[in-house]
């Protein structure tokens, strides 16, 4: 029996994204999210998954032939380097600049680099400064 594992305690249970080209985003989401720690779990012909991320074709059972259309997404860093490293990778990699990375006022601390994917989606990579976390998340395994 295949032993599944789920991190559970963050906001977002999972997303959905229905791609155009979905080869140019499984290289572009193959790059960045390793970066930051998130490696892809799964794919098959028509989709691929890394953690909550789901990214399908439109042809895909789940998304019933329609495409999501523009979405911003956040993926945490553990460091400014991350940032760094999430943003010079996604150009090298299908991605368009959107705002490199540098200090954002949204809080003190908040360090962000923003790419387009792809598919036109405002991907950004966020360092909120040090902090402590309690855990990185809740771990439920079935």
């Amino acid at each position: 029996m295949e032993v599944n594992e789920l991190h559970r305690g963050r906001l977002i249970d999972h997303l959905q994204l229905v791609v155009r080209d979905l080869p140019a985003s499984r290289a572009f989401y193959g790059a960045i999210l390793p970066l930051l720690g998130v490696p892809i779990g799964g794919e098959g012909d028509d989709y691929f998954w890394a953690d909550e991320l789901f990214v399908s074709t439109a042809d895909s059972q789940a998304a019933q032939g329609h495409l999501t259309g523009r979405h911003h997404l956040a993926f945490q860093a553990k460091d400014r380097a991350a940032v760094d490293a999430f943003h010079k990778t996604a150009l090298a990699n299908g991605g368009t600049d959107n705002g490199g990375p540098g200090e954002r006022p949204y809080h003190p601390g908040y360090y962000a680099a923003f790419v387009l994917d792809p598919d036109g989606n405002n991907i950004e990579a966020v360092f909120h400064g040090e902090a402590q976390r309690s855990a990185p998340s809740v771990k439920v395994t079935f």
